[in-house]
């Protein structure tokens, strides 16, 4: 049963860490170094002001997005994220009946607690109308990273999205609880790789995953690998984006991974503007973080993304309620982005541009 007192989506976090363990709470509310930019992420969007429009001619919203050959009812997707089971006995599995009751595209991540076919069938049995997007860590190994695509390709997956910044990482609300995934949690989907060498130290660890971890001649081989549309994930830096396209990209996710990787980078928001100006349409774009209203849907639109993704909020319903508890954090967003959307006087996300915000100066 969902609280009574929960009305946004944010009203799930209190409720969803005390239904967890501090380990599971620190790796999923956790961020790089102080945290800097996780708080950033939403802070941008709140200095970001909406024109609202007396008596809007509205008389409905059309909140459909088409991307790669895809039309979704909605521009609100459920990010790659990992190790559900920390957060619910069901993992990934209720996850995705989530998504296909509200028709929101899931990404799935390498990292998975559930592995990938078997998300896969739960959302056909499901009769899911959503797509399934996969979520890959590029191996400079291409005989590791090949496997998990054709297994993605051969369970229906719809498009692949390149995760690219996170190498490495320090995320120090973790290192203090010591945080281990517990038994019967683990990436199931990498279950029978090699695993590292087990490190010396924490320099021993970075210089492991340095020359193992892949570069761009690496996406320009994926998209020669497979017909998939191909979306970089973890741009902030508009000559980023630049390449990600030069290389076959066919999506950029601008995303800072919710701050977990490098702390003090800017928020995904504020540098969107100028990847937008950069890619010039060439390709859509979508973003992640901070995402917490319907209003801030709008804002991401209004700057250039076409959809936007969530992480945290949907693993906080899923830790309160399960699939219901995801279903209620699309509803809510979804609920929310009509609602602004009238008050813009916006009936189409088409119609959702720059002029929706309040200059400033």
């Amino acid at each position: 049963m969902i609280p009574p007192d929960i009305a946004a989506v944010t009203d799930y976090e209190a409720h969803a860490q005390a239904r967890m363990t501090e380990q599971a709470w620190a790796y999923i509310a956790g961020g790089s170094a102080d945290e800097i930019t996780v708080r950033w992420n939403q802070e941008a969007f709140a200095r970001l002001k909406l024109q609202a429009r007396a008596l809007p001619d509205v008389r409905d919203v059309d909140t459909r997005v088409a991307l790669f050959g895809q039309t979704l009812a909605h521009p609100i997707l459920l990010a790659p994220t990992a190790y559900h089971k920390l957060a619910h006995p069901d993992g990934e599995r209720a996850t995705v009946l989530a998504a296909a009751a509200l028709e929101a595209a899931m990404v799935v991540s390498t990292q998975a607690s559930v592995s990938l076919e078997d998300v896969a069938a739960e959302a056909r049995s499901a009769q899911s109308q959503a797509p399934l997007w996969f979520q890959l860590y590029l191996q400079a190994d291409h005989g590791l990273s090949g496997a998990l695509v054709r297994r993605a390709e051969a369970a229906g997956y719809r498009a692949l999205v390149v995760t690219v910044d996170a190498p490495v990482s320090l995320r120090n609300r973790e290192q203090r609880v010591g945080f281990t995934l517990p038994p019967g949690i683990e990436a199931v989907n990498l279950r029978g790789q090699p695993a590292p060498p087990a490190p010396g130290d924490a320099r021993d660890a970075l210089r492991h995953l340095l020359a193992t971890a892949a570069g761009w001649p690496d996406i320009a081989w994926l998209r020669g690998f497979t017909k998939l549309p191909i979306l970089v994930k973890g741009i902030t830096n508009p000559e980023d984006a630049e390449r990600a396209v030069a290389h076959g990209a066919d999506g950029v996710i601008v995303s800072n991974h919710g701050g977990r990787v490098l702390d003090t980078v800017p928020a995904t928001i504020d540098v969107l503007p100028a990847i937008a100006d950069r890619v010039a349409g060439r390709v859509p774009l979508l973003l992640d973080g901070g995402v917490r209203r319907g209003t801030d849907i709008v804002k991401a639109l209004a700057l250039g993304a076409s959809a936007v993704l969530i992480g945290r909020p949907y693993l906080h319903g899923l830790a309160v309620g399960g699939a219901v508890g995801v279903a209620h954090v699309l509803t809510i967003l979804r609920t929310e982005l009509e609602v602004a959307m009238v008050l813009t006087g916006r009936p189409t996300l088409a119609a959702i541009d720059r002029t929706v915000l309040w200059p400033e100066g």
